[in-house]
């Protein structure tokens, strides 16, 4: 599958739709809605936005506990595994629950790491934490077995927005092999022939944001793309 990334911050209102209805003409599954830091977007008015010119699942990759609306389908509930800051364990959890529980959006509980892709991304420096080395594969495919033995039911592998490079793909087959729930692979990715890599590893989801932000055609060109992978997939199997 192959979402696109909001970032509230990154879009103006022309640009956003512009977005939204090139992917309801594309190959994209879903909409991501979320950024590290939202300093002068506004979050509930995009998911707003978004799910008013859609049919596609809008989904919040939050930031923080205060980037929650009501105008989406769900929220991946997110625990920085790959970290040891008590906050994004457990803490921003507790203070995001009393307003989830006044909505009736799903809510999928998610094994988030971090992995150092060349550069220190905002999502590092705002969580405070150390990233994965890029080529330690085996701390990011036990750690991701863990947070599944915890109960989460998506691991989501991220080197955040702006990454120099993508997770290696070994890191991904590695983490794959030891997984049984769903695998997503996001950061710095550029190409469709990065993302099809990507796929070939064992990623179940791409998520593209900040080169989708810069270069637009590459949302056409990443699920073009994959729809002739899986069309391919299907023919083998």
């Amino acid at each position: 599958m192959f979402g696109v990334l909001i970032d509230p911050d990154k879009q103006s209102v022309a640009e956003l739709l512009k977005t939204v209805q090139l992917c309801n003409e594309q190959e994209v599954d879903f909409f991501f809605v979320g950024g590290s830091i939202i300093t002068k977007g506004d979050f509930n008015q995009t998911c707003r936005l978004i799910k008013e010119n859609t049919q596609k699942p809008v989904i919040i990759f939050p930031g923080s506990p205060d980037q929650i609306s009501k105008y989406a389908d769900a929220i991946l509930f997110l625990s920085l595994i790959s970290g040891r800051n008590p906050e994004l364990l457990i803490g921003s959890h507790v203070a995001a629950t009393p307003k989830l529980q006044k909505l009736t959006i799903e809510i999928i509980p998610t094994g988030y790491l971090l992995v150092d892709c060349g550069t220190q991304t905002t999502a590092i420096y705002v969580s405070e934490t150390n990233p994965i080395p890029h080529n330690n594969d085996e701390i990011a495919s036990t750690t991701a077995l863990a947070g599944e033995y915890l109960g989460l039911k998506l691991t989501y592998i991220d080197g955040g927005s702006g990454a120099k490079k993508c997770i290696s793909t070994k890191m991904i087959q590695k983490t794959k092999e030891n997984l049984n729930g769903p695998l997503i692979i996001g950061g710095g990715i550029r190409t469709p022939q990065a993302a099809k890599e990507i796929y070939n590893a064992g990623a179940d989801i791409i998520i593209v944001g900040n080169a989708a932000e810069k270069n637009r055609d590459l949302i056409s060109q990443i699920a073009s793309m994959k729809k002739t992978y899986n069309t391919s997939v299907l023919s083998n199997s």
